[in-house]
C-alpha cells in the first residue's frame, strides 16, 4: 500500500523497500547527516585557533574574543533551529527546508575561508541560517519513516545517531591531516583548507539528499496547499535577510547576546507556564519540572562546550602531544568524544536495562551528567596542579581522558532531553517546549564562550589561568549536580509519573 503524496498529513506510511531490516530511506538520511556533521565538526576544532592566528597575529590576547565568538556562534545555531522547524512544519515542508539549508550552509563554509574578519563573521552567520533549516528537520524525517508503534523506531534513531558520530569522528582526523600535513605544518596549519574541505562535505550532503529524496515517496513534501515553489524563494529571501541580523548578534559580543537569549527564554517560559496553568495542575507541575531541568541543562553545556574553545588552546599550548618524532594533532582530540559515544552508548543502554526498576529517574540522570562533567574538570585540576612537567606541559592522557569522561556525562543527559520535553511540555505547545530545550542548550553554549574567555585571561592561556578557571568549573558542576540529586524527589513528584 502506498500513501498519498503528503503522508506527513496523517496518511499511511509507504511500504518502503527494506535494507538490513529498516526502510531504505534511513540509509540515505544516514549518509546525508554523515556529511553534514562532517562539515559541522570539521570546522569545530579550527575556529578559535584560526581567529587568533588570522585576526590577532597569533597573540594570546585574541584567545578570549575567539572563545566568545565561538560560544555565540554555537548559541545562535541552536536558536536558529527553533525557526527552521517552524518553517518546515508550516511553510516549505521538510525536503525543501533541508535542501535550502544545505545550499546556504555550503555558501557560509566557503565564505569563512576568505581572510577578512567581517566576511568571516558573515560566513558564520550564513552557516547559522542554513543549519537552522537543515539540522532539526533531517532528524524529524527519520521519525516519519516509522509508525508510532513500530518497534524498530528506536533502533532506527540509534543507527541515525551513529551517522552523526561517524561524521564527527572522521571530520577532525581528515581536516586536521589536511591542515597539518598536506597543505600546512604543525607550526603553521592551513586552516582555510579545513573550511574548504568542510564546504565540500556539505555539498556532498546536498547532492546525496537531492538524488536520494525520491526514495522518500512523498514523506517530507510541502504541506497540502503550500506546494507553490515561490515559497522557496520567499524563505530563501527571508534567510538572506536574517544573515545581517545574525551577523550583528555575533558582532555585538557574547555578553550582549546573553541578554537577548535570556529574554527569549524568559518569554518562552512565560508562554509555556500560561498554557500549562490553563491545562490544569498536572500540566502546570510538569511544566515547572521541565523548566527546572532546563536550568541545569544550561550549566551542563556551559562547561561541556569547552571542547570546542578553551580545550583547543589547552591542547595547543599546555598538553604534551609528542610521541617520539611524531606529534598528535590538536584536531584529533575532537574525535575522542565521538569514538567514546560510539563505544559507550551500547554499554550505558545495557546498564540502564539491567538496573530495571533501579534505573535512575530523569532528574538523577541529569545529575549524573553534571557529576561526570565535574569529574572531568577535577582531573584537569589535578593535572594542572600536580602533573605539570619542567616544560609547563601536562600528560597527553589527561586531556584524552577528559573527553571520554565528558562523553559519559553527555550520554547520561543528552539522549533523554528531547524525549523528556515531549512528555512534560503542555500538549498544545510541545513545539515551544522543544524550542526551550534548544534555547537552554544555546544559552549554555554562549556562556561556554564567556567562561572560556576567562580561562584564557587577558593575554592567553597559562597553566595558572587554566587551573583557576577549571577549578571554578569543577565546583560549579559538582555543586549543581549534588543539588539536582537532592531535589530529584521533588521534581519526580512534579512530573506525576513521567519516567
Amino acid at each position: 500500500m502506498t500513501a498519498p503524496a503528503t503522508p506527513a498529513q496523517g496518511a499511511s506510511i509507504p511500504e518502503f523497500r527494506q535494507v538490513l531490516g529498516h526502510p531504505r530511506p534511513l540509509w540515505m538520511l544516514f549518509m546525508t547527516e554523515f556529511w553534514e556533521r562532517f562539515a559541522f565538526y570539521g570546522i569545530r576544532w579550527a575556529l578559535v585557533l584560526y581567529i587568533v592566528t588570522q585576526f590577532y597575529d597569533g597573540s594570546g590576547v585574541g584567545e578570549a574574543p575567539a572563545n566568545r565568538v565561538y560560544g555565540a556562534y554555537l548559541a545562535l545555531v541552536y536558536a536558529a533551529a527553533i525557526f527552521g522547524g517552524y518553517v518546515a512544519d508550516r511553510v516549505l515542508g521538510y525536503q525543501r527546508s533541508i535542501l535550502l539549508g544545505a545550499v546556504i550552509m555550503a555558501a557560509g563554509l566557503f565564505a569563512i575561508a576568505i581572510p577578512n574578519e567581517q566576511i568571516f563573521k558573515l560566513g558564520l552567520a550564513t552557516i547559522i541560517a542554513g543549519n537552522g533549516l537543515f539540522k532539526p528537520n533531517i532528524s524529524t524525517m527519520v521519525g516519519k519513516l516509522y509508525g508510532a508503534t513500530d518497534e524498530r523506531r528506536d533502533s532506527g534513531f540509534t543507527i541515525f545517531y551513529m551517522g552523526i558520530n561517524a561524521g564527527a569522528f572522521l571530520a577532525p582526523i581528515l581536516t586536521g591531516w589536511l591542515a597539518d600535513r598536506v597543505f600546512g605544518s604543525e607550526a603553521m596549519p592551513a586552516y582555510k583548507v579545513v573550511f574548504l574541505a568542510s564546504g565540500v562535505g556539505m555539498l556532498i550532503s546536498l547532492v546525496w539528499f537531492w538524488f536520494g529524496r525520491r526514495q522518500l515517496e512523498g514523506i517530507g513534501r510541502p504541506p497540502e496547499g503550500t506546494e507553490d515553489r515561490r515559497r522557496v524563494l520567499f524563505v530563501a529571501a527571508a534567510a538572506l535577510a536574517a544573515i545581517p541580523i545574525v551577523y550583528l548578534l555575533l558582532a555585538v559580543g557574547a555578553g550582549a547576546l546573553q541578554y537577548v537569549l535570556s529574554a527569549l527564554f524568559v518569554g518562552l517560559s512565560i508562554l509555556l507556564l500560561v498554557e500549562a496553568f490553563r491545562e490544569g495542575q498536572v500540566a502546570r507541575d510538569r511544566c515547572i519540572a521541565m523548566l527546572i531541568i532546563f536550568a541545569f541543562n544550561v550549566l551542563f553545556w556551559m562547561f561541556f562546550e569547552q571542547a570546542g574553545s578553551s580545550f583547543n588552546f589547552l591542547a595547543d599550548k599546555i598538553v604534551d602531544r609528542t610521541f617520539g618524532a611524531w606529534t598528535f594533532p590538536v584536531a584529533w582530540f575532537q574525535s575522542v568524544n565521538s569514538t567514546a559515544i560510539i563505544l559507550l552508548a551500547p554499554v550505558l543502554a545495557w546498564i540502564w536495562i539491567r538496573m530495571g526498576r533501579r534505573n535512575p529517574s530523569i532528574p538523577r540522570k541529569f545529575g549524573l551528567g553534571l557529576l561526570f562533567n565535574a569529574l572531568a574538570f577535577l582531573l584537569l585540576m589535578v593535572a594542572l596542579s600536580q602533573l605539570v612537567d619542567s616544560e609547563g606541559k601536562i600528560p597527553f592522557w589527561t586531556l584524552a581522558s577528559v573527553y571520554v569522561i565528558q562523553s559519559v556525562g553527555e550520554l547520561c543527559l543528552s539522549p533523554i532531553g528531547l524525549s523528556m520535553v515531549t512528555k512534560l511540555a503542555p500538549v498544545r505547545l510541545v513545539g515551544f517546549g522543544m524550542g526551550g530545550w534548544f534555547l537552554s542548550t544555546g544559552i549554555g553554549n554562549n556562556l561556554s564562550g564567556i567562561f572560556a574567555g576567562h580561562v584564557s585571561g587577558a593575554t592567553g592561556m597559562t597553566v595558572e589561568s587554566a587551573h583557576s578557571g577549571y577549578t571554578f568549573g569543577f565546583w560549579a558542576l559538582v555543586s549543581s549536580g549534588v543539588v539536582l540529586f537532592l531535589i530529584a524527589p521533588l521534581i519526580n513528584r512534579l512530573m506525576h509519573g513521567v519516567k
